[in-house]
């Protein structure tokens, strides 16, 4: 060990051997010191820097409207694939035939169906407009029926009416009859106390005789006048009753017969509106043996992959993603963290496939990052136990790249309050939460508002 020491040692060695000059500091200065007082006073300063604090989470790219989201194209009705005008990853236009269709149900396998449908409503229309016929001629038929009534009923007030002047007139020849036979009788009574005194002869006893006995029979027969046109005079009230009862019958099954008709009008027209219905209901199913794209986008996940293969009613045949999409950010959040999160608060995003060199505390100084503000909040709990957000587009930062697809992955980084970095350190080591403070509103927010 000497013997290596003096080797060391000797400064002829050193000169000859290199490495010694090297590996070994002995004759140098150390400046360790100066380096860790350097160190020690950048740590120092870097503890005061700014941090931003921030809540990570993962998420995936969607859209904030639903019409905008992947479509299941379903069948309306079941049927038979009878032809496929597109296949996957087409990209399609609204109204672009997708599949066509043909009928399985034996009720609607007639080919005439709606040609027939019409003409039973064509005939029960007939149907109907020959009932109203029926009751126009029944009204018109009650009318002169009650005109005939009317004037028969005119007819026997007139005949009342002349015989009452009649009875008038009978009466009155019955009291002038009668007065004439009791002249009469008068007069042959005296004839006869003339006669019996020898004053009058026998002649004049039967001219007087004849006289009460021709007076006698016109009271008789005045009597009988008097009492006939009574007789007629209840008969044609009588009459009058029943032809006011007759004519009343034959209104009244005028009218039942109207409202029979009626009756089967209203029948008609609920037939003709049920026919109607399903006569609608075979064109629009006629509509829809032709499947059609709802929207703008890309053919996707067919389920049915042939011809003559059933489908069943709503059962999904592909799905459609649309072309034209306003992308949004779907996270889930820690419950602990969610009072922590606003409408408006601002997020940046690293999306999958696109490099990015990130420093979640100084995002002024990450590169590869997009911008984002919280659009909606649920209120419920996810199955997984985390708050589902939605992160729209942030209009003032630079656009999201348009090669993003439905269901991409994405890190989301939630910007919160601006504190020192020994503070952030103190935090976590203490697991305390991360500070919550109300945002700010900008002038443009507070003039809408």
């Amino acid at each position: 060990m000497k013997d290596i020491r003096q080797i060391v040692e000797n400064n002829d060695t050193r000169r000859t051997y290199r490495s010694f000059s090297a590996v070994y500091m002995i004759g140098r200065k150390s400046r360790v010191k100066y380096w860790l007082t350097g160190l020690l006073i950048a740590l120092l300063v870097i503890l005061f820097l700014p941090w931003t604090q921030n809540i990570r989470a993962r998420g995936s790219v969607t859209t904030l409207r639903q019409e905008q989201r992947p479509q299941e194209l379903n069948t309306i009705i079941s049927g038979r694939i009878i032809k496929w005008h597109v296949k996957e990853g087409d990209i399609v236009r609204k109204g672009d035939t997708i599949a066509q269709l043909a009928e399985v149900k034996d009720s609607y396998l007639d080919p005439q169906l709606l040609d027939r449908t019409q003409q039973q409503i064509e005939a029960k229309s007939a149907s109907i407009q020959s009932y109203n016929m029926k009751i126009s001629a029944t009204r018109s038929q009650m009318q002169a029926m009650q005109q005939a009534r009317d004037l028969k009923k005119q007819q026997l007030a007139n005949k009342v009416t002349q015989l009452d002047l009649k009875i008038y007139s009978d009466s009155m020849e019955a009291v002038a009859a009668a007065n004439d036979l009791k002249i009469a009788e008068e007069q042959y009574r005296r004839q006869r106390i003339m006669r019996d005194s020898g004053l009058a002869s026998l002649v004049q006893v039967e001219q007087r005789n004849q006289s009460y006995q021709n007076a006698l029979a016109k009271k008789v027969s005045a009597d009988i006048k008097f009492n006939n046109t009574k007789t007629d005079w209840v008969n044609t009230r009588i009459e009058l009753s029943q032809v006011e009862q007759e004519y009343s019958e034959k209104l009244f099954k005028s009218e039942g017969d109207v409202a029979s008709a009626q009756s089967e009008i209203a029948t008609g027209e609920g037939e003709l509106a049920k026919l109607t219905n399903q006569y609608a209901n075979y064109a629009i199913r006629a509509g829809q043996y032709f499947l059609l794209a709802p929207q703008d986008g890309q053919v996707t996940k067919a389920t049915k992959a042939g011809i003559n293969e059933i489908v069943k009613e709503g059962e999904k045949l592909v799905e459609i993603v649309p072309t034209h999409i306003d992308y949004a950010i779907e996270m889930y959040v820690r419950p602990v963290d969610l009072p922590l999160l606003s409408r408006g608060q601002k997020v940046r995003f690293i999306f999958d496939g696109f490099p990015a060199i990130v420093f979640s505390g100084w995002p002024a100084a990450s590169y590869g990052t997009f911008g984002g503000r919280v659009a909606a909040i649920e209120s419920s709990v996810s199955a997984n136990g985390n708050f589902r957000i939605l992160v729209g587009e942030d209009p003032a930062e630079k656009p999201w790249p348009r090669e993003l697809k439905m269901g991409t992955g994405a890190s989301g980084i939630a910007l919160l309050k601006n504190v020192p970095i020994w503070y952030e350190l103190w935090r976590n080591i203490n697991g305390f939460p991360p500070d919550y403070y109300q945002q700010t509103k900008s002038k443009d927010e507070k003039s809408k508002s």
